[in-house]
């Protein structure tokens, strides 16, 4: 039975990935009204997360980023079932990539690079830019349990353009293979997810101790792969600016810990800028700092 539910929910995505933009954007306007008003959706979260991190902001400012994250929420969703059936005309009126240049001067001198992505704006797009560059694309990804046939959804979807994703646990084994091969990679990790308890990097982060991957830090140590940040803005209902920044050019003349403080530290600026389209009702602050675990001071000098 649960077999068949998923194959339905597969076919209705697929079905919903063929309508028209006008009609994508009225079903979220629906979903929006389900997620915050009838569901309340992690509203308890989504609220502290918003608390802790701004605590300047008053109650009027927090009510008025929340409903514009659940309405971004609700978009997002939309916007990653119809990209599974976008043509190429449809992204290139929708996603503007800039700072191509920076992607053709690795890949001229045969150097792989690490890309720091986040879950700001919309992040599912990002495999379409395999259409205009030569390195290897590389989406990470966490797997999707229980629902083989939903996973198979995403992951078709995410490659159509040529790109290829590779399961978190096999990231570094990927990097390491793509930093000696004839075709350069271009390995995107979206660096700002939560990572286990026991995770040996923390440092303080909009106002709160918080622990980060070491993943991307030993990835471009290892391989002394350039760390590039991809940022997405948004500009317009289902549409957005894709833009590139050079963090770590030599990553092996650096102490580890700058290249994740670089890209924390320009995350950060991010989310304050545009708070309202970062994923806020992820659990980011779930655990603790265990007290034998160091924190990292911002200040790297």
């Amino acid at each position: 039975m649960s077999s068949i539910l998923d194959r339905l929910v597969v076919l209705l995505c697929k079905l919903t990935a063929r309508l028209p933009f006008w009609v994508i954007w009225g079903m979220a306007d629906i979903f929006y009204v389900l997620l915050y008003y009838v569901a309340r959706y992690r509203r308890k979260v989504v609220h502290e997360n918003l608390v802790l991190s701004f605590p300047e902001k008053s109650p009027e400012e927090i009510r008025k980023i929340t409903k514009k994250f659940y309405h971004h929420l609700s978009d997002l969703g939309l916007e990653t079932i119809k990209f599974n059936q976008m043509t190429e005309k449809q992204i290139d009126e929708r996603l503007i990539v800039h700072d191509l240049d920076i992607y053709e001067e690795y890949y001229n001198q045969g150097k792989s690079i690490v890309l720091l992505g986040q879950h700001h704006n919309n992040w599912e797009w990002s495999g379409s830019i395999q259409q205009y560059i030569k390195a290897q694309y590389l989406v990470v990804y966490n797997p999707v349990r229980k629902n083989k046939a939903l996973e198979k959804f995403i992951l078709d979807t995410r490659e159509r353009f040529g790109a290829k994703s590779i399961p978190v646990n096999h990231s570094v084994r990927t990097a390491l293979e793509f930093n000696n091969a004839k075709r350069p990679g271009a390995l995107i990790l979206a660096a700002d997810q939560t990572p286990p308890a026991n995770s040996q990097f923390w440092t303080t982060f909009l106002n709160q101790e918080t622990a980060f991957f070491a993943g991307p830090m030993k990835i471009a140590i290892k391989t002394n792969q350039p760390v590039v940040l991809h940022h997405t803005r948004k500009v317009g209902r289902s549409k957005y600016e894709v833009f590139h920044y050079k963090l770590i050019e030599n990553p092996s003349e650096v102490k580890p810990e700058e290249i994740l403080m670089a890209y924390i530290q320009k995350l950060e600026e991010i989310i304050q800028t545009e708070p309202e389209y970062w994923l806020w009702s992820h659990r980011r602050w779930k655990h603790k700092r265990p007290s034998n675990i160091e924190l990292h001071s911002r200040n790297t000098d």
